[in-house]
């Protein structure tokens, strides 16, 4: 007759009651060790930073706007009004190029929007919230990933223009200075998208409105002619957008002309959106999830 006490708790397999010695080994596989560190907020980031980038690398269609839109806007503005514009191709490919990089990597940030939309609406944030982490780092993290979209528009915008005939003359520093200038403010204003993530219904909603937003500020910008030949209040319009500010400096370091001032305001202007969207996406982030 066996010794060892039973409880009144049923078997996993239903043939009889748990023994003491049951129940202990059952304790120790589920509790094997000491429970692990509660991730830094620095650590949370990093991890939500690669499932924004692992995500491109399940579903690289996401690449193709990315990738594919810039070479077309390139291509079919240098050739097709290259010479009504600038009088030839070649020299409207110096003027334009700067340019195109700024709308490739802006164009972009409405995803960011439309990202966190979508894990919205599938539930995915519920399970983030579930997490041990800094509440804020599915947020920041996402954003950090998206840089690496960021850059991959610009340096297909780039490639393609030096292969073009682009004529660098700030060299190689000044080609990756203008590119992370340009990542910097798009992260300012991928925040702002984002917050209009959080407030829109559906994926295809923020789509819609970030572009029908981000078209003026693009079209009616130093872009794609100068100023000086706009109405007078279109080129008052085009001197005050941020995005003109944007290409302005990017034309410097591209050229190797670069002017600190216009630098500096383009480094503020991104900090200025980040100040303003941050607090405002965190609180909306927190209250509708």
């Amino acid at each position: 007759m066996s010794t060892s006490p039973t409880t009144t708790a049923p078997s996993v397999n239903g043939d009889g009651p748990l023994t003491a010695d049951h129940q202990q080994a059952i304790h120790a596989a589920l509790v094997s060790g000491t429970r692990p560190p509660r991730a830094s907020a620095l650590t949370a980031c990093r991890m939500f930073a690669w499932r924004a980038i692992v995500k491109i690398k399940h579903v690289p269609e996401q690449l193709l706007d990315v990738t594919i839109t810039p070479v077309l806007f390139l291509v079919m503005f240098v050739y097709l009004f290259g010479g009504a514009v600038a009088g030839s191709t070649q020299e409207y490919l110096q003027f334009l190029l700067p340019g195109i990089l700024v709308q490739a990597v802006l164009f972009t940030t409405v995803y960011s929007g439309m990202s966190l939309n979508t894990d919205m609406t599938r539930g995915v944030v519920d399970r983030f919230r579930s997490l041990p982490v800094w509440s804020p780092a599915p947020l920041v993290g996402a954003a950090l990933g998206d840089i690496v979209r960021y850059v991959a528009a610009a340096t297909v915008t780039v490639v393609l223009g030096l292969i073009l005939g682009f004529d660098a003359g700030g060299g190689l520093p000044g080609i990756v200075g203008a590119i992370g200038l340009v990542a910097l403010f798009a992260f300012g204003l991928a925040w702002g998208f984002t917050t209009l993530g959080l407030v829109m219904r559906s994926p295809n909603a923020v789509m819609n409105t970030g572009f029908m937003g981000l078209f003026p500020l693009i079209f009616l910008s130093n872009i794609f002619v100068e100023p000086s030949t706009l109405p007078s209040a279109l080129e008052w319009f085009v001197g005050v957008n941020p995005v003109s500010h944007l290409v302005d400096a990017s034309r410097g370091l591209m050229y190797g002309d670069a002017v600190a001032g216009d630098i500096l305001l383009v480094i503020a202007e991104a900090a200025v959106l980040t100040a303003i969207f941050v607090p405002l996406t965190t609180k909306l982030y927190r209250s509708r999830s």
